[in-house]
């Protein structure tokens, strides 16, 4: 790295949804910390969907617009990661969405490969807009994978001491089962025990979730958890790993969460999202409703640091001025951090 600050970019996501906004107030918030020069932030979207936020929000905040080819960015700038097109309105679907969703993400990863930026932070996209635009993908997850020519990846949820990965995340529940093979438990294990390590933990004590109630109660409500995962568990712990389980799924997120591991395994994306994204809604008792959220996406596997929020595009709010941007911050963070440590690893190994 030629710069001595971190370097981070934020993907706008789909610039009808709240992604412009939470970056407005996240950059405010974080106003201090990048005048001291902690770290730098360039945010790579649409620079009229960016101004017309921070216009809309009254923030005071400037976003210099620069261009890949200079040589160095200020501690706050914005790219733009394609020609503007139809001026895209808040709440209203589009391919015009889709496409600064993806060409912002595509910038993203080959100015990271390139060594120009440390991590990736996405705000979120709408998978209906990507594929209006053309690029069929399920998410994020996929998109990056391809984009960096990775064979495969986990999703990693994070909330507190609450570190989630997944075995399964977008496939219908009927080929849950089918997705848990001896090679993908292990390929997840190793890659949850490095994350451990990249988060700068001492202790990697991990807890695989069993896929059926009670671990299958001896096979009479499955054979799965004693099949694969109880030998690839045996395998773990032979070779020195801190790995147990099958662990109950009604039990080991509440273990969890007391602290007794520091990370859990689920099978399929509600066992692992539910628990999380329950510790994350901030609830108002009086309305019903919620009015933040936090939690961070973190994806394994790929040869560039990548954290996201844990939300959707919140079409219904957008342009409101009412989307909390803690869940940007917490990604900002964990980005910092997992880019923190690996410098650290460079240098030791240099």
């Amino acid at each position: 790295m030629t710069h001595k600050a971190p370097q981070l970019a934020i993907t706008m996501g789909d610039p009808a949804g709240i992604g412009p906004e939470i970056i407005v107030k996240a950059a405010a918030a974080l106003k201090p910390r990048l005048e001291a020069g902690a770290f730098k932030l360039a945010v790579i979207g649409s620079n009229a969907a960016l101004e017309k936020a921070r216009v809309a929000l009254g923030s005071d905040v400037s976003f210099p617009t620069v261009t890949a080819d200079d040589a160095e960015w200020p501690a706050l700038s914005a790219l733009q990661a394609c020609p503007e097109g139809t001026p895209i309105e808040w709440g209203v679907l589009s391919e015009d969405g889709g496409r600064f969703a993806y060409h912002a993400v595509e910038q993203a990863v080959t100015l990271s490969l390139a060594g120009r930026i440390d991590g990736i932070v996405t705000a979120p996209l709408n998978k209906e807009s990507l594929n209006k635009a053309g690029f069929h993908f399920a998410g994020h997850t996929e998109m990056l994978a391809h984009l960096t020519g990775s064979k495969g990846s986990v999703m990693m949820l994070a909330h507190g001491n609450m570190r989630v990965s997944h075995v399964s995340t977008h496939v219908a529940l009927e080929d849950v089962p089918k997705r848990l093979t001896p090679e993908r438990l292990s390929y997840v294990i190793n890659l949850t025990h490095e994350a451990l390590s990249g988060l700068g933990l001492t202790r990697k004590r991990i807890a695989v979730a069993a896929l059926n109630p009670h671990a299958g109660e001896g096979g009479l409500f499955g054979r799965q958890d004693i099949d694969v995962s109880e030998p690839v568990i045996a395998d773990f712990v032979a070779k020195g790993f801190d790995v147990v389980g099958p662990v109950p799924g009604d039990t080991v997120f509440v273990k969890l969460r007391a602290g007794q591991y520091d990370a859990v395994i689920a099978m399929y994306h509600d066992q692992g999202h539910i628990p999380v994204k329950l510790l994350g809604f901030n609830v108002n008792p009086e309305t019903g409703t919620w009015d933040a959220l936090s939690g961070v996406n973190i994806t394994l596997g790929l040869p560039i640091i990548r954290t996201s929020v844990d939300h959707g595009t919140a079409f219904d709010i957008a342009g409101k001025g009412i989307a909390s941007e803690s869940s940007l911050l917490e990604a900002i963070d964990y980005a910092l951090k997992l880019a923190s440590v690996r410098a650290a690893s460079k240098g030791e190994a240099a």
